[in-house]
């Protein structure tokens, strides 16, 4: 049996991420896992050819970043005892492409995400970050609907 000892649990505070701790918890308390949460706050960077100020979109992502590693805090704090090897990281990006290269560089075994996050108009600008994921892995992706 393949032994998983890393799980990667990319979150995205704007859906329900709280509905997948219990699947999340489960596995890693089966294969006595480290967690690591990551949350992907978008790099907005390329959006200035709308004339949009520079500086407006700079202050908005260090305000977003500010506030991710705020509320990341709560969660960890709030999911602890369901996690008690855990990691958490803010980072910013592009949400799929740091998934998989954080995958790739601590070599995680799972990778467990929600399947449903942005629609619409969002869909169509930033792409289906679960997609993208399931795609491009090099390790197994568990997907759950929220």
């Amino acid at each position: 049996m393949k032994q998983v000892q890393k799980i990667l649990f990319p979150i995205d505070f704007a859906s329900n991420f709280e509905t997948l701790v219990p699947w999340v918890s489960t596995l890693a308390k089966k294969f006595d896992a480290t967690v690591y949460v990551l949350f992907v706050a978008q790099d907005l960077k390329h959006f200035a050819s709308f004339y949009v100020p520079h500086g407006n979109i700079e202050d908005f992502q260090k305000q977003s970043i500010d506030s991710a590693k705020k509320r990341m805090a709560a969660a960890a704090q709030e999911f602890s005892p369901q996690f008690p090897k855990m990691e958490t990281r803010v980072e910013l990006g592009d949400p799929a492409e740091k998934i998989l290269a954080f995958a790739q560089q601590e070599h995680i075994d799972l990778i467990v995400m929600g399947s449903q996050g942005r629609s619409g108009l969002d869909r169509m600008i930033f792409g289906s970050v679960a997609n993208k994921v399931v795609k491009n892995a090099s390790c197994p992706v568990l997907t759950i609907h929220p």
